[in-house]
């Protein structure tokens, strides 16, 4: 981890913070730290500082941190995610906590199993763990608002038109479309399907309200690629 993360838990004292869990772990096994070494810190959802490692113990650690500086801005983007498969959903994650997306809503499509929707990793507890990890890697402290629209239709045409107005709509989709853009100055809706992509049906309700359909060429790209190539290109 590149921040170590802090909990309103750990404080025990305004300035004051005790790590029993596995970053203490990672201070001990990672970064080799002793008393008396400066740290990366954050608060969840607050500013970034430092802390000074004051007492390390086998089983807790206990510093003082002083925080001073916002975290980096987010980007101008709405992410519309069909839901991936649950091993990839983890990574997924990771990277859009780590690459700045500010609000992801995960949406049903034909090419998503019901059986997706099922998965663990899809409660409130285990979506924070895995954001976590992204924001600690980035040096963020923010959390990605996450939103279940599981039912594609309504959200398509009663919600989405609200959230694509006033940005620039973008469907990633493979096929003879246009070149995604590169380094774009508005505020961005994306929408990027599952592996093998929306079905015509979908592209046409996505268009209806706002967006529309951009390809990176003519490789069929993982989700979790697709993602970051996307984001790459746009921003």
């Amino acid at each position: 981890m590149n921040l170590l993360l802090l909990e309103d838990a750990d404080f025990i004292a305004a300035d004051r913070v005790v790590l029993r869990d596995r970053r203490l772990k990672h201070m001990q096994e990672v970064h080799r730290s002793e008393v008396g070494d400066s740290l990366r810190v954050g608060r969840v959802g607050g500013l970034l500082g430092s802390a000074e490692l004051l007492r390390l113990e086998p089983r807790e650690a206990e510093l003082s941190v002083a925080f001073d500086r916002e975290p980096p801005a987010k980007l101008p983007l709405t992410l519309v995610l069909a839901l991936p498969r649950p091993k990839m959903l983890r990574r997924v994650f990771q990277t859009i906590a780590t690459m700045g997306v500010p609000k992801v809503i995960l949406v049903n499509s034909y090419r998503v199993e019901k059986s997706f929707w099922q998965t663990p990793f899809l409660e409130p507890a285990a979506i924070r763990e895995q954001l976590i990890l992204g924001l600690e890697q980035a040096r963020d402290s923010v959390l990605p608002e996450i939103v279940i629209e599981k039912r594609f239709k309504p959200f398509v045409e009663d919600r989405l038109p609200a959230i694509t107005d006033g940005t620039l709509g973008l469907i990633g989709h493979p096929g003879d479309f246009p070149a995604c853009p590169r380094s774009v100055e508005q505020p961005v809706t994306l929408a990027i399907g599952p592996e093998g992509g929306w079905i015509p049906y979908e592209v046409e309700l996505l268009r209806a309200s706002g967006l529309n359909p951009v390809q990176l060429g003519e490789r069929i790209l993982r989700v979790e690629t697709a993602v970051t190539a996307l984001l790459s290109r746009l921003f």
